[in-house]
């Protein structure tokens, strides 16, 4: 192992690993492709570029999709099979450590199976293998770029976490305000029932749907409406009243600034009276 400071490759420790080597890798398979049964011995990111990969680890199945890249780790027993109607080529990065760390780091056991494919991860990708073919090959950058992968791959991994907390949150917000939005709703109660702060459902709902949550509520209580207006025989103070708007003057100056026209002329135009 080349002796160099911490962080420069050969011998650099972080996330609780010391990398020894990189191996990059690219390969074809045909349809009905299969590689296995193996042990695997490093942390491995497999990049299916095209086709599709099954992957048996310790006897589960897990699927790596087109566009994805997998984290595998050390120590379990794999089995690969392949896309039956197509071919399928996928890339990979070895990284290598000493095998004192052979243990997985209780960060990278925390990951995700995989995740779609990243420009950043392509790039570090693509110049470990031209480093590879080149012919003054540099094993200490080639360390250091495959570090830096497993790094990318984590720090991807928890931007995704955030952003599906993030969808889960709306998501629940959503869900609630359809099954309540004929009722008295206020941005307090919203927020209360997902467990979020008012101000953090607001930046959602801004960033995700281009609206505030209360205009949000406003415009599916119209949208609802119209649809009992449309296939119903309801009168329009019922359908304002079920829907959650106090008056029918409040429902009909909405569902007049929403569609430029009043419910009366909704009906009228449906019935071919107008």
């Amino acid at each position: 192992m080349s002796q160099l400071q911490p962080g420069l490759g050969p011998g650099t420790k972080s996330i609780g690993i010391d990398v020894m080597k990189v191996t990059p890798g690219i390969v074809r398979y045909s349809p009905g492709g299969a590689f296995g049964p193996r042990i695997q011995g490093d942390f491995q990111l497999v990049m299916v570029d095209t086709g599709v990969a099954e992957v048996w680890i310790d006897g589960i199945c897990h699927v790596i999709p087109r566009g994805y890249v997998a984290l595998l780790k050390p120590g379990h027993t794999e089995r690969f099979a392949f896309a039956k109607e197509e071919e399928t080529w996928h890339r990979w990065i070895a990284v290598t450590c000493t095998s004192a760390n052979r243990e997985q780091p209780m960060r990278l056991q925390e990951l995700p199976f995989h995740l779609p494919i990243s420009n950043g991860m392509n790039r570090i990708t693509e110049l470990l293998l031209a480093l590879q073919k080149g012919p003054d090959r540099n094993d200490e950058l080639m360390c250091a770029l495959g570090l830096s992968a497993l790094l990318l791959f984590e720090s991807e991994s928890k931007q995704a976490s955030a952003q599906h907390s993030t969808n889960a949150w709306l998501m629940l917000a959503k869900k609630y305000i359809a099954g309540h939005y004929e009722e008295p709703l206020s941005l307090a109660r919203i927020a209360a029932a997902v467990n979020v702060s008012q101000e953090h459902l607001i930046r959602l709902f801004r960033k995700h749907e281009g609206t505030t949550p209360m205009h949000y509520v406003w415009s599916y209580r119209i949208r609802n409406s119209l649809e009992l207006l449309r296939n119903t025989g309801l009168s329009i103070q019922e359908i304002a009243l079920r829907c959650g708007f106090k008056t029918s003057y409040h429902y009909a100056r909405l569902v007049k600034k929403q569609t430029g026209m009043t419910p009366t002329d909704i009906r009228k135009e449906l019935l071919g009276t107008i």
